[in-house]
């Protein structure tokens, strides 16, 4: 049963990968001349999502990888680039996107994301694959488990900013989609009665 649940889960690498994707599509949709609300909606949700990949890799990726590679320069690099990181993430939540450094705050810690992912998925995520083919799985069973405890507690931060990016029109949409399914499923099921 174990080697089946580790085949069905993904690999630990496609999981950060996955995680980097994500940070990167989000900060794709981070516009100059946004609102001020959908700047904090977009820069909240990357926010939130770097602190709980660094985390997760800080507790599960990275001790295994300092064990096996330790001559590697990305393993001792990046924590310290995680926590440069944390400190931008405190300096963005300190402020306003009206403040005349905010935009200038979010490049530079996309900046930083972006040389540290490229760091990673050039040399650490490879090295994995070839130093522990077997455990990869196990791990990125390890990495969806804490995910979700980590996750949990931010539940509620995460739709509304996931709801603020959306356009007013788009979520005109979905809330009119809502009540016609409403109005439907009333009358569908009054008819039955």
């Amino acid at each position: 049963m174990k080697n089946l649940t580790d085949k069905l889960s993904p690999s630990i690498t496609n999981m950060i990968r996955m995680d980097h994707t994500s940070v990167l599509e989000t900060f794709h949709q981070y516009e100059m001349n946004s609102s001020p609300q959908t700047k904090k909606a977009l820069v909240g949700t990357i926010c939130l999502a770097l602190e709980i990949h660094a985390q997760l890799e800080e507790e599960i990726f990275y001790p295994v990888m300092g064990n096996l590679a330790a001559d590697t320069p990305v393993v001792g690099k990046s924590v310290p680039e995680h926590n440069e990181m944390r400190r931008l993430i405190a300096q963005l939540r300190a402020m306003e996107p009206t403040d005349p450094t905010y935009d200038q705050t979010f490049l530079q810690l996309m900046k930083d994301v972006m040389h540290h992912v490229a760091d990673e998925e050039t040399t650490l995520l490879p090295d994995a694959e070839r130093l522990i083919p077997d455990r990869l799985g196990e791990l990125g069973m390890q990495m969806t488990k804490r995910r979700l405890q980590l996750m949990a507690p931010h539940a509620g931060e995460m739709a509304m900013n996931t709801a603020r990016t959306f356009p007013t029109s788009s979520m005109l949409v979905a809330a009119g989609a809502v009540l016609a399914g409403t109005y439907f499923a009333k009358r569908t099921m009054s008819r039955h009665h």
